[in-house]
């Protein structure tokens, strides 16, 4: 009896440790994909578990390979995955992948949006989820404008579209299908879907409409979250305030020691001579060093999204008021020691401050440091002749060494021509890609907008601070971070952008862009001092002049 009893609580025991092993087996699901949407801490590390991010679009089917023909096609419209017949009805594939995985961001826009899209989940033949347009905004599911966010070129029953961050996630796989409407000559149908691929052992519950509802507060709290970031206010607040002349500098550098991080980090600047902000804000340079390496370093306006100019920003990860106040919430992990230095290479007298709340971090193989790298190049040269390939060109608009993740960018630039600049696609190649791994549809689309030319607008996920002409002549900017969306890579980041545009001219791009890396890691052939005091900005240095 007693060998029983014995025998007994040795299975329970294993029982128990196969029941705590199980607990241990991390599920994903809309529950916790919303939870780390909105977590501080997440976006510094490394995900577990891991995925790999991809996206799947419209983009135009010549494009093949770089060595090809075609491969800056811009017939961007009617690119798919193929057409099924299903219940005698003819549906066109936009998306058809193996999971376990989970779909983070829908992007679409049409000019009619007459139809039904259909989700098909986990292998079934009959769809599980329905929309009775090529309309995310008709979805069942009560979401508010931090997850679901209408285009500012937008109407209900024409052209415009729409934006889904609500996550899709899946099990087994997932398949998204438009059907058009009998009699209805088709339209183009332009769309992007970024994807999460997890590795096989991962668990992923499916999404479905009725699940949604069933945490349809927590939803709630999601979407009112994004659109009000919170402000961290534990831990430490460390702050230096100086007048700055030209030429010099102000650091705050008693930091805590140890494993910490800053959490919100506050600058604010002001001169006298306020016709004089714009170029001030961009000759201001933000540098971070990290455990005795410089990992930040942009000039205060880019940093802060908004660009030359420095207009007003409004978004989950980084705030400005267009008056010289800028605020981070990139949460930024060091080891040892980090100094935060603002360097003044404007001819103004400045009156800077900064402002930083700091914690206790809990560093583990998975933590990586904060990184935000500017590059800049003038006179690149835009074009009209698509489907020449002779005459286009793509403008690396970042490349990095190592491993990391990318968490998003600033486009600032002026554009000399008289038209849009923007019909090129996005390209991004992630480790080992024999074809990216993300091809897009058009800049504005990348941008989470669509139909140009654009107007301003603010979301938690980026937007367009500044767009100071209809015709996109001049000064223009767009912004994009990245919460579900990032983009994990091991050993190299390659994202270029083509050159095309409405009508042959030329642009001074800028790009800063945020992303999380190991020590080593390195962004590769960004700008420095140079391009900072040697451009000259068109207009405001033409009035200053005149003044």
């Amino acid at each position: 009896m007693k060998k029983q009893l014995y025998l007994a609580s040795i299975c329970l025991g294993f029982l128990f440790l196969s029941f705590s092993c199980k607990e241990e087996v991390q599920m994903v699901s809309l529950s916790t994909l919303l939870d780390e949407m909105v977590s501080a801490e997440a976006v510094a590390r490394v995900p577990s578990p891991y995925y790999t991010t991809h996206q799947v679009s419209s983009y135009d089917r010549r494009s093949v390979h770089p060595d090809s023909a075609y491969w800056f096609a811009n017939n961007d419209g009617f690119g798919i995955v193929r057409t099924d017949t299903i219940n005698n009805r003819i549906e066109n594939v936009l998306f058809d992948e193996e999971g376990p995985g989970a779909i983070t961001r829908i992007w679409l826009t049409t000019i009619n949006k007459s139809g039904t899209m259909r989700f098909y989940f986990d292998g079934a033949t009959e769809a599980q989820w329905a929309i009775p347009a090529y309309d995310l905004m008709r979805i069942n599911i009560p979401l508010g404008r931090g997850l679901l966010q209408p285009h500012t070129s937008y109407t209900p029953d024409g052209k415009g579209g729409n934006t889904l961050f609500l996550p899709i996630p899946y099990a087994k796989s997932c398949k998204v299908t438009f059907e058009y409407p009998e009699a209805v000559e088709p339209t183009p149908k332009y769309y992007q879907i970024n994807y999460r691929k997890y590795p096989q052992d991962v668990v992923v519950e499916t999404f479905s409409a009725e699940g949604a509802m069933a945490i349809q507060d927590k939803i709630a709290e999601v979407d009112k979250t994004l659109l009000a970031p919170p402000t961290y206010k534990a831990g430490k607040t460390v702050s230096v305030s100086e007048q700055v002349s030209a030429g010099q500098s102000l650091s705050l550098s008693e930091l805590p020691q140890g494993n910490q991080a800053i959490r919100n980090l506050d600058i604010q600047i002001d001169m006298a001579n306020k016709d004089a902000y714009a170029v001030v804000m961009r000759r201001v340079i933000l540098q971070i060093e990290f455990d005795d390496k410089t990992m930040v370093w942009a000039p205060l306006s880019d940093f802060s999204a908004g660009g030359v100019g420095a207009p007003y920003v409004d978004s989950w990860y980084l705030s400005a008021d267009g008056k010289g106040t800028v605020t981070s919430r990139w949460v930024m992990p060091y080891q040892k020691e980090a100094k935060i230095t603002l360097i003044n290479y404007s001819d103004e007298t400045i009156d800077a401050s900064v402002n930083a709340q700091v914690d206790q971090w809990k560093w583990d193989d998975r933590s990586l440091y904060f990184h935000a790298s500017w590059k800049q190049e003038q006179g690149i040269p835009v074009t009209n002749e698509y489907d020449n390939d002779s005459q286009c060109l793509e403008w690396n608009f970042a490349t990095i060494k190592g491993k990391g993740v990318y968490m998003g960018d600033l486009l600032s630039l002026y554009n000399y021509s008289p038209a849009w600049y923007g019909e090129g696609d996005e390209k991004i190649w992630v480790d080992d890609d024999t074809f990216p791994s993300h091809f897009g549809t058009g800049t504005e689309d990348y941008y989470n907008s669509s139909w140009a030319p654009v107007v301003p607008f603010h979301t938690p996920f980026g937007g367009a601070p500044r767009a100071d002409k209809e015709s996109s002549a001049g000064y223009n900017a767009f912004f994009r971070t990245r919460n579900l969306d990032a983009i994990p890579f091991t050993e190299s980041f390659r994202f270029d952008i083509e050159m095309l545009s409405w009508v042959k001219g030329t642009v001074d791009y800028a790009t800063t862009i945020y992303w999380y890396g190991e020590y080593d890691a390195k962004a590769e052939n960004t700008s420095g001092l140079e391009e900072i005091t040697g451009y000259r900005f068109p207009e405001y240095q033409d009035k200053m002049e005149e003044r």
